[in-house]
């Protein structure tokens, strides 16, 4: 394993011991095949100034929420080291009292909850303390004959520890094998099934200790050449079978959820492989992973439906076998799958969600792999797995009043997401928790809603049917499917009588702005049937009901489009998909109204620009932003009993009226 630590680096952090401690955390942080997502924690013990400047010994520890990779001084909660001393020494305490009592001694009040480790790092002496999941330890660990082969590899400056529940079980067990033990004379710790420790007098030597320890692991799995190349996969998984897979995901975990593939080389050799099922259904390659992953994995077969019975029956077969008064029990949903011949398919509510699973995942295919190659893959047994996954902390959040956003675990499509309308809407259904694939043909659409990490940005040329193929393959490759389709990319293109409305014009204003929406419409209907409360919105115009002069391609297209909508809500009703129309008018914060445009409409009526703006009964403004709202509700469960509807936001119009 490379060690990272650079002297020029650890210099702009040198100003104090948490500098250090924060810059030797990222370290650890950087290398996925040490922590992942949240995991591990780290330590450094100093002293704490309070307000009448007395010294308080205090441990400096990562707070929960935090990840190693980007942790800032903040990050880490200041704790009176002496009354985490003390409570490591009552005969017990229960993990909620425990965080109560941690959070009592946490020094100051905006600072995170402390890890749950925060007693074993207190009573370990050495000033840093590292504590990561490395994979190649745990590849070792994870076998029938681990502890055998931890010592042989390492010397007596390693402590080996068996494992135990973490948290306060967990330091009372490392008091007790080290009652009569000179810390001194440790480097570090091995918990069997669970992760590695490394500790020293300062941030460096604390680092390179865990280096060491990793690498020795590494030099004995590569002595043991457990470790497999695969050929490039060729592997073309049916992306409706995917759909069909995330939908079915969604209904027994009884929310909507994403479907994440991994169809790399390894995930797919690895599903080829005759022991892949098996290995599957064994367990996490660490304890902490279970929360995200559940215990074993949904193994998919070509029956669907009865697969997911299997997973559902195994998995309350393990909640009846471990469960204990007062248990709520989780959700019957998966969190991946096993799809042999295709890879594995990585579930969550959200991009980060599935994103977290499926890396996870990749990294416990490989320990399973290495494990099997070496022995066989044996984690902890799922009775120790159940108390970590129904752990009374895990289980006080599920207590709390959390409602979701409104189209978490939802995937929407929306044309013309770089301007205007079509942008509005994405913000709009983004902020309630939606994944959005916007798609425009001008560019910028990729770098767009940075704050949101649930959007995806395509470039594609709605009028190339090959384009809107291969952005939609896209989105249901990345996400699983797709729910929402708002159909709103358009042009107004410059006014011109029927009379003068040559060849050319007719072709191209009615290829943008009707036959386009037929094509988005027509690659994304079968993954419609496979949606969730699917619901599809095409963005009419106030010229449909009250066409105006020189509009004359534009009106013809939006009023061929209004009656494309009402055929397809009914052909596509008995899929229960909805299908509505709004008619916008008045909306003047879009790229479609160019000066020139709206100078041109406000002649055809014979007024000014100003006075054309506000021609409606309102005498108001409609912004891209009231659009949005009104998809948004098309979109939502508001308006499951409607579709085939037309509805004008105009600001009232006395032709239509």
């Amino acid at each position: 394993m490379k060690n990272l630590w650079t002297q020029k680096e650890a210099k702009i952090y040198s100003k104090n011991d948490l500098s250090l401690r924060v810059y030797s955390s990222r370290l650890l942080g950087r290398n996925p095949e040490l922590v992942l997502h949240g995991g591990g924690n780290t330590s450094v013990k100093g002293q704490y100034k309070n307000i009448f400047g007395e010294t308080i010994e205090t441990l400096f520890i990562k707070g929960s929420g935090w990840d190693l990779i980007s942790i800032e001084e903040d990050g880490f909660a200041p704790v009176d080291l002496n009354y985490l001393i003390r409570l490591a020494q009552l005969n017990k305490l229960t993990d909620s009292q425990m965080v109560v009592e941690q959070k009592l001694a946490t020094l100051k009040p905006s600072a995170p909850n402390p890890s749950v480790e925060a007693i074993l790092h207190a009573l370990i002496p050495h000033k840093f303390v590292d504590h990561t999941h490395a994979d190649a330890v745990l590849s070792i660990t994870n076998t029938p004959n681990g502890r055998k082969k931890i010592n042989q590899i390492y010397d007596k400056d390693i402590l080996i520890v068996p494992y135990v529940m973490p948290g306060f079980i967990l330091a009372k067990k490392i008091a007790e094998l080290t009652k009569n033990i000179d810390w001194n004379t440790l480097t570090g710790m091995i918990l069997l099934n669970h992760g590695v420790f490394s500790f020293g007098t300062d941030a460096k030597t604390s680092y390179d200790r865990m280096i060491n320890i990793v690498s020795k692991a590494e030099e004995y799995l590569k002595s043991e050449k457990v470790w497999r190349k695969y050929e490039k996969s060729t592997s073309k998984p049916d992306l409706l079978t995917l759909a069909r897979i995330r939908k079915k995901a969604s209904e027994m975990t009884g929310k909507a959820c994403l479907a994440r593939l991994n169809d790399s080389s390894e995930a797919v050799g690895f599903s080829k492989m005759e022991a892949a099922k098996n290995l599957c259904l064994k367990g996490t390659l660490t304890p902490d992973h279970v929360i995200r992953t559940k215990p074993f994995a949904w193994i998919i077969k070509d029956d669907l439906a009865a697969s997911a019975k299997d997973f559902i029956k195994r998995y309350d077969a393990y909640f009846q076998k471990n469960k204990s008064k007062g248990i709520t029990k989780l959700d019957n949903g998966p969190k991946w799958a096993l799809w042999p011949r295709y890879g594995t398919v990585c579930f969550g509510t959200s991009k980060k969600q599935a994103q977290i699973v499926s890396d996870i995942n990749r990294h416990t295919l490989r320990a399973m792999q290495s494990s099997f190659n070496m022995d066989n893959w044996k984690p902890i047994s799922f009775r120790d797995l159940f108390d970590v996954e129904y752990w009374e902390l895990e289980q006080a959040k599920l207590k709390k009043d959390n409602q979701p956003p409104e189209f978490q675990g939802k995937i929407a499509i929306i044309t013309g997401a770089a301007s205007g309308i079509g942008n509005a809407c994405a913000r709009k259904l983004l902020e309630n928790g939606c994944v959005v694939v916007g798609l425009d043909k001008n560019r910028k659409v990729a770098g767009l809603f940075d704050e949101f990490n649930d959007y995806k940005g395509l470039y594609c040329n709605l009028t190339k049917t090959a384009d809107i193929k291969k952005a939609v393959s896209s989105c249901v490759k990345e996400f699983g499917g797709i729910d929402i389709l708002v159909s709103n990319a358009g042009v107004f293109s410059s006014s011109a009588n029927l009379e003068s409305i040559d060849d050319k014009k007719w072709k191209q204003d009615l290829d943008i702005n009707l036959s386009t929406h037929h094509r988005i419409l027509r690659e994304c209907i079968p993954y419609l049937k496979l949606g969730i409360d699917p619901a599809i919105i095409f963005m009419g115009s106030r010229n449909v009901g009250a066409p105006g002069p020189g509009a004359g391609t534009y009106t013809i297209a939006k009023s061929g489009l209004t009656q494309m909508s009402r055929l397809a809500a009914i052909e596509l009703s008995k899929y229960n998909i909805r299908v509505n129309i709004v008619h916008p008018d008045c909306v003047y914060d879009t790229d479609v109204w160019s000066d020139k445009i709206l100078k041109s409409r406000a002649k055809q009526y014979g007024l000014s620009v100003s006075e054309y703006k506000r021609r409606n009964l309102l005498k108001t403004d409609v912004s891209s932003a009231d659009v949005a709202e009104l998809v948004a509700f098309f979109a939502s469960a508001k308006s499951s009993k409607t579709t085939g509807a037309q509805i004008p936001i105009d600001g009232g119009n006395d032709r239509i009226i």
